[in-house]
């Protein structure tokens, strides 16, 4: 039984381009059954090698990333709306969703650059050039400037999460890459956190040096990006081929244990327009797209509008940026919770409907009850905890089962660009005309989580589908191991994690 890809590859009239003397395959070859883990070191202290020089540096990168995406919302708070002229019409909107233009479009030609140029290079440059923009935000004198900045904000942005969810699945197994994972796009939530409490550290420099307090978030967040960008040209990991820090007796082992869990990564193989083209005969590739889409909107629509919401309940500027730090804390929590339950279980599937049906929860509550703040509270974080505890599951989940480095660095930017358009929805679903108690905005989101857990449910039944057939069928069908790594997770050989 031959899938549609292998069909491809054994019918292709140009078979030059899977030809393995295109360029050295077995140059980058390991044996993974014969290859053992040196004697300096055990597996779980490599592990921890790994972590250290990996996550950290990744996490801090998308913290600033996600803090300098979002801290719009906190200098709104203190003023921005009202010096700028964004009251009139939905121009506060607008400036918010001008962002994700070309966040969305230039997410699978990051991932390319990222690989072509190594990420240590690609990830610096773009941190360097949001925290620059991001400090500009602080300088702008009309609307048309603050659209221009949140332009290439968006622009210089668009690498950062496929780049490092990319990296990241580059380095683990399967079932070690949930923690990490929920680790890393944990990030968003202490970004949340750390933003609320230094938004009200920095509001209260108002006036200083004639520069209003939300000036001063987008100047001083931006200028610790840049400085941490020059110190991450050096820190930032590159793939497990490239890196220094691994010894010599480490690296064929790293790569062999990863080769037995995923297959050949192809790190060598460029990666062609072509491919992008294969990848999306995939229709499971879509899918993946869907399942990030339907989360999207309630995330970001937490994240921009969460202190406006807060604020409708009667707080001060500094108490509503202070009741923003605990439903960060708590989503972070209940992630990393579901996340080690997650990898011990090695499976994904019930661990992103579970917080998925938490997030609507949140969301009727906030439909059903408007006089009761500590219930409407409480909703809030049941909200936070949902969406961005399903979300990592979700990406991981759909990254780790793409095989080779072609499919994964398209897959991954794929589904991240077409997610955020997810965005778009979230910024003029939640409108100041509808304040305080948005319903439309709660009614939109609920109905994109359900679209969230019917595409995992879609996801499932394929993945579970291709495993039965491939169990089924003849192991051998002729292809030689080039193919096969061609293939990546297509390949007759590979299983999806369920």
């Amino acid at each position: 039984m031959f899938s549609r890809k292998e069909k491809e590859i054994q019918e292709s009239p140009d078979r030059s381009q899977y030809d393995a003397n295109a360029y050295d395959a077995t140059a980058y070859d390991v044996a993974p059954e014969i290859v053992t883990c040196p004697p300096h070191t055990t597996e779980r202290k490599l592990v921890t090698k790994i972590d250290l020089h990996v996550v950290p540096f990744l996490c801090i990168m998308y913290l600033l990333a996600f803090l300098d995406r979002v801290n719009i919302a906190n200098a709104n708070v203190f003023g921005l709306s009202t010096e700028l002229d964004l009251l009139e019409g939905n121009r506060y909107n607008t400036a918010l969703v001008i962002f994700f233009v070309p966040y969305i479009l230039f997410e699978i030609p990051s991932n390319m650059l990222l690989k072509k140029l190594k990420p240590r290079i690609w990830l610096s440059i773009c941190m360097f050039g949001f925290g620059l923009l991001s400090m500009c935000q602080g300088f702008v004198q009309s609307y048309s400037g603050l659209l221009a900045t949140r332009f290439f904000l968006g622009v210089f942005e668009t690498g950062m999460f496929p780049g490092a969810f990319y990296l990241i699945g580059m380095w683990y197994r399967r079932h070690e890459a949930q923690k990490r994972y929920t680790f890393f796009f944990s990030s968003t939530t202490l970004a949340g956190a750390f933003g609320g409490l230094l938004a009200s550290a920095i509001g209260k420099m108002d006036g200083m040096m004639g520069y209003r307090g939300w000036r001063w978030i987008f100047i001083l967040e931006g200028v610790l990006t840049m400085l941490v960008s020059f110190f991450f040209f050096f820190l930032l990991p590159n793939f497990p081929e490239e890196v220094k820090w691994l010894t010599e007796d480490e690296r064929p082992y790293v790569k062999a244990r990863l080769q037995i869990d995923q297959g050949k990564s192809a790190l060598e193989r460029p990666i062609k327009l072509a491919d992008v083209g294969r990848v999306f005969k995939d229709p499971k590739i879509i899918v993946g797209g869907f399942m990030y889409f339907g989360l999207i909107v309630p995330a970001y629509g937490y994240a921009y509008f969460s202190p406006a919401i807060l604020q409708s309940y009667g707080y001060s500027p500094i108490q509503t940026q202070l009741h923003s730090v605990p439903p960060w804390a708590a989503a972070f929590g209940f992630a990393m919770i579901v996340a080690w339950f997650s990898d011990r279980l090695k499976h994904r599937f019930l661990f992103a409907i579970f917080p998925i049906c938490v997030c609507i929860s949140g969301f009727a509550i906030l439909l059903a009850v408007h006089d009761n703040l500590k219930v409407q509270y409480a909703a809030l974080c049941l909200i936070a905890m949902g969406a961005y505890t399903a979300m990592p599951v979700i990406v991981c989940w759909f990254n780790m089962n793409l095989g080779g480095h072609h499919r994964r660095a398209i897959g991954s930017a794929w589904q991240v660009g077409f997610g955020n358009i997810g965005g778009i929805i979230a910024v003029y679903a939640f409108l100041k005309k509808d304040a305080p108690r948005y319903v439309p905005g709660y009614s939109i989101c609920i109905a994109f989580v359900c679209l969230s857990a019917l595409s995992c449910l879609l996801y499932f039944v394929m993945c579970a589908w291709a495993n039965r057939s491939r169990d089924k069928a003849v192991r051998d069908v002729g292809l030689t191991e080039y193919e096969k790594t061609e293939l990546g997770d297509l390949s007759p050989d590979y299983r999806y994690l369920l």
